[in-house]
């Protein structure tokens, strides 16, 4: 692939994701199954709106199947998958339509709360969407109107998936099929906080005392929907919590009020103020760990240790009736390691989840959504 975006003066080179390379090997594998000429090359247009030209490799054609495979290019982003193969083995199935299942080396989901449904291959929904829709525009073009089954593979994916958080979120047995854009774009921390930075120099250079922080797009609809705001009035700040409180704190705003989903703001409770999974994942240890000083039974604490998303903690909770206590907890603590790193700052959080609502907020949240809002 020869896209470049242009980060820290660097020039660096896009790549594609494994769910691109799941969808591109399933068009092709369905392409040679349905009319019988080889494809040494394929085209797949990815959600991105980039298009891709991919070479085909490991052909191999029976009587009643095709399997080839696509090698994986994360172009200049590190990445574990990065050079792997993965197959799509294609076959007539007398089910209508387009099914989908992972064989050998992709992950199957066990615990709930993830992308796929317990029992599920850990093909996740976009790249699920793009395979079924390459499948069909082939179906389409060779006038076939039966079923076709997919079964998407990846020979290293077990030992792949060693080195990701997949054993601990419950997807056993490899790696999973993943991408929401089917590009992958390198990211340079450097050159995201740097942004961080301009935008909140401009929030200051126009006379802005008090700030609005979200880490993503979770906090932002919230603010947008739940609270009513204009999100212009918010600075997206990703992963970089830390950093951005000191840039809040070189630039002289006086108050930062933060604003995020417990996902992410239960790590902070914990002391970590880079938010990203690499760095670390302790939501459970942290969310186990109050309920228990909530006064949470043995049970109930290993029931929350053993789950893989935040909302079934907070399910547990709830039936524990433990929620309030244990929020009320989680929230003091984000706010006492958000104040050290700010020293004088007045700092707010809020944390909430979309099941549930609001989860817990600092006592002074009111007060610098009022003061940020009038300025």
């Amino acid at each position: 692939m020869e896209e470049y975006i242009v980060q820290d003066g660097k020039r660096l080179r896009l790549g594609y994701t494994t769910g691109s390379c799941a969808a591109a090997a399933a068009k092709a594998a369905a392409w040679m199954l349905l009319t019988g000429t080889m494809k040494e090359n394929i085209a797949l247009d990815t959600p991105k709106g980039i298009r891709l030209e991919l070479a085909v490799k490991e052909i191999s054609i029976t009587l009643n199947s095709v399997s080839c495979a696509i090698e994986k290019d994360s172009g200049d982003d590190p990445d574990v998958t990065k050079g792997t193969l993965i197959f799509a083995t294609v076959s007539r199935s007398e089910v209508p339509g387009v099914s989908i299942d992972g064989g050998f080396g992709i992950g199957r989901v066990t615990k709930g709360g993830l992308d796929q449904p317990v029992g599920n291959a850990a093909i996740n929904s976009v790249p699920r969407r793009m395979i079924r829709e390459n499948v069909e525009e082939v179906m389409a073009l060779t006038d076939y109107h039966g079923g076709i089954s997919v079964v998407i593979s990846a020979p290293e994916g077990e030992e792949l998936a060693k080195k990701t958080f997949n054993p601990r979120l419950g997807i056993v047995g490899g790696i999973s099929i993943l991408g929401t854009t089917g590009i992958v774009e390198p990211m340079s921390e450097k050159a995201l906080v740097d942004t961080i930075r301009v935008e909140l120099r401009q929030r200051r250079a126009s006379g802005a005392d008090y700030v609005l922080l979200t880490p993503g797009n979770y906090g932002s609809d919230f603010i947008r929907n739940e609270l009513g705001l204009d999100m212009k009035i918010a600075v997206q700040v990703s992963n970089f919590i830390g950093d951005a409180l000191d840039i809040c704190k070189e630039l002289g705003f006086k108050g930062a009020l933060l604003i995020g989903h417990i996902g992410k703001l239960v790590k902070i409770a914990g002391g970590m103020m880079n938010t990203h999974s690499k760095y670390g994942d302790c939501r459970m240890e942290i969310l186990a760990a109050h309920a228990g000083a909530a006064g949470a039974a043995k049970e109930t604490v290993e029931q929350i240790l053993d789950c893989v998303a935040c909302d079934d903690v907070l399910r547990i909770l709830r039936d524990a009736e433990l929620c309030e206590d244990t929020m009320n907890r989680v929230i003091d603590r984000v706010r006492f390691h958000l104040q050290h790193r700010s020293d004088e700052m007045e700092i707010g959080a809020l944390t909430f989840s979309k099941e549930y609502g609001i989860l817990g907020k600092t006592g002074n949240v009111d007060e610098l959504l009022t003061k940020i809002t009038e300025e």
